[in-house]
């Protein structure tokens, strides 16, 4: 593939585009979430923390189950609304269009916090409490490696459109 652009003057989906920031190489934010799991499981087994017992205990481990069934949903609708839109789900890509509906109604970044409450929720089924600040981590790696730098990006493609939808949605909720 080449980032040059195709014969109609438009860019290729998801490659550089002339004039635009030039996006990154590595797919930072799924990296950043699996080193979170995996130090979060390391740390849990070397440095066990205690956990919330009894009734407490027991709403927050079902409570987990309700957070991974919503991060489901988001992950569904999320990429539904991508694909429907016919844009990059290529965190380093260039997207073809601005994505406002759907779950980008409610955050610009519904897929970075789905990941993020996936962790939330893996603390609260099995008490792991090592993936609540992770989570927490993560969330904020992933924006200063990867959100930031998208947000240059649409900035820079799509202008006052993305001015005012960054306006209207949060970032995160």
């Amino acid at each position: 593939m080449t980032d040059k652009p195709a014969k109609s003057g438009l860019a290729k989906p998801g490659l550089a585009t002339p004039g635009l920031p030039k996006p990154g190489l590595i797919p930072w934010p799924p990296l950043i979430y699996i080193a979170a799991i995996a130090i979060s499981i390391v740390l849990g087994l070397l440095y066990p923390l205690p956990w919330i017992g009894d009734l407490l205990g027991d709403l927050l481990f079902a409570a987990g189950f309700v957070v991974l069934f919503g991060v489901a949903a988001l992950w569904f609708t999320a990429i539904r609304t991508m694909m429907r839109a016919k844009t990059t789900m290529n965190p380093n890509g260039v997207p073809e269009h601005l994505v406002t509906a759907g779950p980008f109604g409610i955050s610009r970044n519904p897929m970075y916090l789905a990941n993020t409450l996936l962790l939330i929720g893996v603390t609260f089924i099995s008490g792991v409490v090592w993936f609540l600040p992770l989570a927490l981590i993560a969330a904020f790696v992933t924006q200063k490696v990867a959100i930031e730098k998208e947000e240059k990006v649409l900035f820079a493609k799509f202008g006052k459109k993305y001015r005012d939808y960054a306006k209207r949605v949060r970032r995160w909720i």
